[in-house]
């Protein structure tokens, strides 16, 4: 039944929609079944059209359209939910699973605490046998050493010979300390207990014995147990070139006594310095003292040294050297002094007159000698050494010191070391050349390579620089046999 006008008959429903709607229902029906067996029922509340609340100023009334309403299929009853079955109560045993479960959890845990202390255990064990093992071995070494060090199974005869004085009342280790200061023994120390083991401590004499260097414990007790020798002779053998510092370390290691430094310094009877067109201010024999082989004994003065030197310098530097120094606009002395440059500066006998060339045609031309031997007899003075081996420094080539000549024109105030025979003749008779420059050979074999220009002198500076870069930055190695 229809509420309000209608403006068209209501339409018969087709059969297509009937079994529609039959459907729907049936769907629906499954609905509420599921519903129901989840005990979650939703109620639906039916929301009456007038229930809606509307604003009557904006609510529009429009005739329903009337709906047949057929009669609801009979809807079966909905199954009663099947309830799970009763769950007996736990048993005893069941009730106890757990805390027999965290029983043997914690015996495992047990277990494998108890393995690993076991494991930490073995790894200390292990750790303090190896610490033990290397106590041990380092204690076998250190006593193969020590008995190595006292006993010297492999000890050599030595070499060379050392001059060596034992002050009276020395004691052995007194007598160790001096032996190992003079090179004869390693140790002190040990010479002390190896004297001690052989029971000889108050054997050692005192006195002046020739022993060797690197002599062993044994044969130095064996020496210094017998009475000194009653002398001892020795020859000093002095090079060409040594300076006056050079020369005392020579007489010391000879065992001459005194002091050569001081017995140099001291004007001499048998030579005036004045002769030679020396400065007054001089204050050394630097220059006169001639290298050569001399006979002495141990224990002798230096100044008997010194003196045979003046000797032996007036039988080489006479009457003819003298004349040619004046031939050449030079004074003896200078002479000597240019002499004592080649000495220091030639490897060879042939670049002897060469260098003295040199030297003669730059004081002429009154340039600067720059030569690098001045510098480092000028280094050994201020430092107060007897050689310096070492290569200059920038700041070394600077040096003020008058015996620097690059910086110094003219010639060095004293001789830079004792010339022999060679160089004093080369000094006198200097070779016809016109060279200004020379620098080392490129090839190591020490032969000078001589120039009259700078430039060439930079080209031969150069080929020497690339030949020591090959070597790694040392002066290379002559390869001629």
């Amino acid at each position: 039944m229809a509420r309000g006008n209608r403006s068209k008959p209501p339409r018969e429903r087709t059969a297509e929609e009937r079994e529609h709607d039959r459907e729907e229902r049936e769907r629906r029906r499954a609905g509420l079944m599921s519903e129901a067996t989840q005990d979650a029922p939703v109620a639906a509340t039916p929301v009456e059209p007038g229930d809606t609340p509307e604003d009557p100023q904006t609510i529009e009334v429009v005739p329903p359209i009337p709906v047949p309403v057929e009669e609801p299929a009979e809807i079966p009853p909905i199954p009663a939910p099947v309830e799970d079955p009763p769950v007996p109560p736990p048993s005893q045993s069941q009730l106890l699973r757990p805390a027999r479960r965290d029983v043997l959890l914690d015996q495992r845990r047990h277990r494998l605490r108890r393995g690993r202390v076991a494991s930490d255990g073995e790894r200390l064990g292990l750790t303090r046998a190896r610490v033990g093992a290397l106590i041990a071995l380092a204690a076998a070494v250190a006593v193969v050493w020590f008995l190595a060090s006292l006993f010297q199974p492999f000890a050599g005869t030595g070499h060379g010979r050392v001059i060596v004085l034992i002050p009276k009342g020395s004691s052995a280790s007194k007598v160790g300390s001096i032996l190992a200061r003079d090179g004869v023994v390693s140790s002190g120390f040990f010479f002390d207990l190896r004297a001690l083991v052989e029971g000889r401590r108050g054997e050692l004499h005192s006195g002046r014995f020739l022993l060797r260097h690197d002599e062993s414990y044994a044969a130095a007790i064996a020496v210094l147990s017998k009475p000194p020798p009653a002398t001892i002779a020795v020859k000093v053998v002095i090079p060409e070139g040594e300076t006056r510092l050079q020369i005392a370390s020579i007489a010391a290691a000879d065992g001459l006594s005194g002091s050569y430094m001081a017995a140099s310094a001291e004007r001499s009877s048998l030579l005036s310095l004045a002769t030679y067109g020396a400065p007054r201010r001089t204050s050394s024999l630097e220059g006169f003292l001639f290298p050569a082989t001399y006979d002495m004994t141990a224990g002798e003065p230096v100044s008997r040294l010194v003196a045979e030197q003046l000797t032996a310098f007036r039988e080489r530097f006479g009457a003819g050297e003298i004349r040619r120094a004046r031939g050449l606009n030079v004074t003896p002395y200078q002479l000597l002094t240019v002499a004592s440059m080649v000495e220091r500066e030639a490897q060879l006998p042939g670049d002897r007159p060469k260098i003295a060339a040199v030297i003669y045609n730059r004081l002429r031309l009154n340039m600067p000698l720059g030569i690098d031997a001045t510098i480092y007899y000028a280094v050994e003075q201020a430092q107060g050494i007897a050689t310096y081996t070492g290569e200059l420094t920038l700041a070394q080539l600077h040096i003020d010191s008058p015996y620097n000549t690059r910086t110094h024109r003219g010639l060095p105030p004293t001789p830079i070391s004792n010339p022999g025979l060679a160089s004093i003749q080369a000094a006198a008779h200097p070779a016809h050349v016109p060279y200004l420059y020379y620098v080392a050979g490129a090839d190591g074999c020490g032969e000078q390579v001589f120039s009259t220009t700078y430039a060439q002198f930079e080209r031969d500076a150069a080929t020497y620089d690339a030949a020591v870069k090959r070597h790694g930055g040392k002066p290379p190695v002559c390869k001629q046999k």
